[in-house]
């Protein structure tokens, strides 16, 4: 009877290993997803160079934010599952909001940094938030603790690798960058890093309680939306000016707003990506955004061309250096001794907040946190997709076609094969991601 009790609790042990490795592999799947989508989706915000106000791009990524964040989610699992998340974790909601805030400023100091100093030297720049999210993971999350010591020498010495390449990176931009404005376009970049680095306290708060991604990212568009609004009315002259903005910027709506669609598309995976792997971890290895933002900028904008080979040299090896430690850093595993402490950190968000252990803990397993069983044992019947859910996406679909018939292709010069070369590479990433999760998780 002991020794059947023995095994019984290897087996449990073993099953339990097995599976916070698959999470793993996810997780590290998706943080590369993360990157390729992340990096596509500010290729849009060159747009500034036509004339469009950096708020106005801003403000139009954001509204295409906004439908993609309520129509996947709809398309997907379903509003009323949202409705569980919330009922089961509502403090949630004002976490969600803040970091909505707090993305919507970074992301138009992005803007900013990019009409300065241009595309491949801003992205490495702002991706000091892959810093500030070992910090934060470790001070607030217990993420490395218990992580042994050759974990934490992996760590440390991405680090370094990441502050080396970022300093090579501003003394390039601001030593031959033909830019008006290199130092302005470097403290923007900077600064959307600390406040992207920062926004990620709440989405490991919501992950550790046990929230649904899916669940999280229409919450945090309401705070997104709410200080874009704010910050275009305030510093772009009043509404009236605003809307006389938006009517000159019509012919660029659609990709705009599509530039917003493919940002959450990238986020979700990040999402996923800090869920199963940490925030210390997965926010690294999602910044190989900073490569692909370097392909599209060199290969299809033809940014630096007929500069110097010496600029280029610093660009490509600074790159290089930031994502050789991002890599570094993610790919330094979570050990059974470093999980149990996530477990520690996930109790204490429960007991602080009152969420039920039972939906904490299916949370951090990747499991349905709603599947609730009634009083037989028997699975209760979950939520079916309301006429809410398909108005969503019909709303979404048909405002993303009306545009597409209203834009007119941007006067720039592009690179149509590399730019159909990384869009393939990015549904590759797009479909492998997507059979990983719901094989995995069902999109838990």
């Amino acid at each position: 009877m002991t020794s059947t009790t023995a095994n019984t609790k290897m087996l449990s042990h073993s099953i339990e290993s097995a599976r916070l490795r698959k999470l793993q592999l996810v997780g590290i799947l998706c943080g590369f997803g993360a990157g390729a989508w992340l990096g596509a989706a500010e290729a849009p915000t060159k747009l500034v160079k036509l004339g469009v106000s950096p708020l106005i791009v801003s403000l139009l990524m954001v509204l295409g934010v906004f439908l993609a964040r309520w129509s996947l989610p709809a398309l997907i699992r379903g509003t009323s599952q949202m409705r569980i998340d919330v009922r089961q974790a509502p403090h949630l909601i004002v976490w969600g909001i803040l970091a909505g805030c707090l993305w919507a400023v970074a992301n138009t100091l992005t803007i900013f940094a990019i009409r300065d100093i241009g595309l491949s030297i801003a992205f490495p720049l702002w991706n000091i938030n892959s810093l500030l999210g070992i910090f934060w993971g470790y001070l607030l999350f217990n993420e490395l603790r218990d992580a042994g010591k050759f974990r934490w020498l992996t760590v440390l010495g991405g680090a370094l690798l990441m502050f080396a390449g970022a300093t090579l990176l501003a003394v390039a931009s601001s030593a031959q960058s033909p830019a008006e404005h290199p130092f302005r376009g470097i403290a923007a970049a900077l600064a959307a890093g600390v406040l992207w680095g920062t926004m990620y306290v709440p989405y490991r708060k919501a992950y550790l309680t046990g929230m649904n991604p899916l669940s999280f990212i229409a919450f945090f568009t309401i705070g997104e939306l709410g200080m874009m609004l704010t910050l275009a009315v305030a510093y772009g002259g009043g509404p009236d000016t605003l809307f006389h903005q938006l009517e000159l910027a019509k012919p660029v709506l659609f990709w705009l707003m599509l530039g917003g669609f493919v940002w959450v598309i990238g986020d979700l995976f990040q999402q996923y990506a800090t869920k199963y792997i940490g925030i210390s971890r997965g926010i690294p290895l999602s910044n190989t955004n900073q490569l692909w933002g370097l392909l599209w900028g060199i290969l299809v904008f033809g940014e630096l061309r007929g500069l110097s080979s010496s600029l280029y040299a610093q660009v490509i090896g600074g790159s290089l250096l930031m994502a050789a430690g991002a890599g570094a850093i993610a790919l330094s595993s979570v050990t059974g001794k470093e999980h149990a402490r996530w477990k520690q950190a996930a109790d204490r968000e429960g007991q602080r907040y009152k969420v039920d252990a039972s939906y904490v803990e299916a949370g951090l397993s990747g499991s349905d946190a709603n599947n609730s069983s009634d009083p037989t044992g028997q699975p209760a019947p979950q939520p079916s997709r309301t006429w809410l859910d398909y108005l969503l996406v019909l709303a979404a679909t048909t405002i993303f076609v009306t545009l597409a018939l209203l834009a007119r292709a941007p006067n720039m010069a592009l690179n149509w094969p590399a730019l159909l070369a990384l869009a393939a590479a990015m549904f590759i990433f797009l479909f492998a991601c997507s059979i990983a999760l719901w094989r995995t998780t069902r999109f838990n």
